[in-house]
């Protein structure tokens, strides 16, 4: 029998999985890994190390021997964390026992979710420039995912019309993350009552993406779940990875109506099974001793947020002020560059890592994504290497 050549082995994937690009981060990620000159702006990842009393946590119940499986939703203890955190940070109830469940990463949780709810044809909507995960995510639970664009004229919130024009009758998941990757847009109470309604009316399932939710700088983070009769509509996600600097745990969670969150358990049963124990013990310490280390990173973020906009807007290029998370989204539009031009160029030219806006979808063209969860005095080496090289193409203001 003849062997097949490597080149041959191509021909044995799906055309789904050859099709889906790959992740537009990631190649820039491993450009920026060969090289040790380079300022990566690129990958969302705080610069903080996990709090030594959530280390320490894990490393005792190593010591006592806790390296066995945990329930298929997580451990008891955890799951009663999350449902108090939930309650008394974002006022949404949730039964510990059926209504929360414990995944490796938010990224696992929205994979869940839309294979539990994603029927072959159906449509998924997403808000973009928005996480570059979704719509394949989505493409590969068998769903089409339909592109909302969003723009900086309206801090990249997602409008009530914009939604309403998308809306099909094959329209059957709403995913949204807010604060937002990459933009940093956030929603006020406000700004989700028409979005609510349109949910209501359209009898839609919503994923929110509240990975960010503790990262907001000028207001609170209103959480879709709790808005009027949005609770059992809505299957909330969330993490440890941003908030509390534990991005390696791949700790996450979901909560939403027990009907929703067995079905999406009985997938994990049978491809996961469960989260790491030591992971978990950590996530219990973070919830109950680590609120004071979240908020001094929360208030360094904040920081940092003030000085690449301000830094930004003097080298010339326009850029909304981020509400959220811990990105900045200039537009390099004066350039005369696209994202992908401008990026490439900077990294090979200035020796700065960013990710081109087209990566995340509609309305990401002319942005690239940069993210301040970095020194301060990588950020302002950064801002020196751009404006050097945005001056080539752009006059700065006198």
């Amino acid at each position: 029998m003849t062997e097949p050549t490597p080149s041959s082995m191509q021909r044995y994937l799906t055309d789904t999985v050859r099709e889906i690009p790959p992740s537009g981060i990631r190649k820039f990620f491993d450009l920026v890994s060969a090289s040790k000159d380079i300022i990566s702006l690129g990958v969302g990842e705080p610069d903080f190390i996990t709090p030594w009393h959530v280390r320490e946590a894990s490393i005792y119940g190593l010591e006592q021997g806790k390296t066995t499986y945990t329930p298929n939703s997580g451990l008891p203890e955890l799951r009663e964390e999350i449902a108090a955190y939930m309650h008394k940070s974002f006022h949404v109830r949730y039964e510990p026992s059926n209504e929360v469940m414990v995944t490796i990463g938010g990224s696992e949780a929205i994979d869940l979710a839309l294979r539990a709810l994603i029927s072959p044809g159906d449509e998924v909507l997403v808000p973009e420039p928005s996480y570059i995960s979704y719509s394949p995510i989505a493409t590969l639970s068998g769903g089409k995912a339909v592109g909302i664009e969003t723009f900086a004229k309206d801090q990249f919130k997602l409008q009530a019309d914009q939604l309403k024009q998308h809306i099909t009758p094959r329209s059957k998941v709403l995913i949204l993350c807010y604060p937002s990757n990459p933009t940093g847009g956030t929603m006020t109470y406000d700004d989700w009552l028409p979005i609510a309604k349109l949910v209501e009316e359209n009898d839609l399932i919503v994923i929110s993406d509240e990975i960010y939710a503790e990262l907001t700088y000028s207001s609170k983070h209103v959480s879709f779940a709790s808005m009027p009769g949005m609770r059992d509509r809505t299957i909330l996600v969330s993490g440890f990875s941003k908030s509390f600097a534990m991005t390696g745990w791949r700790l996450g969670y979901a909560c939403g109506h027990a009907d929703l969150i067995s079905a999406m358990l009985k997938i994990h049963q049978y491809t996961v099974m469960c989260a790491p124990v030591m992971g978990q013990i950590a996530a219990i310490e973070a919830l109950r001793n680590g609120m004071d280390e979240k908020d001094r990173m929360v208030e360094s973020y904040n920081q940092r947020r003030r000085l690449v906009v301000k830094g930004f807007r003097e080298i010339g290029l326009d850029c909304h002020e981020p509400q959220g998370a811990f990105y900045a989204f200039p537009s390099i539009q004066s350039t005369g560059l696209s994202s992908e031009e401008f990026a490439q160029r900077l990294l090979q030219e200035g020796r700065v890592a960013v990710v081109p806006g087209h990566a995340f979808g509609n309305g990401g063209e002319g942005f690239v994504r940069c993210s301040y969860a970095t020194s301060v005095a990588h950020l302002n080496e950064a801002l020196d290497r751009i404006g050097n090289f945005v001056n080539k193409f752009v006059k700065t203001p006198i």
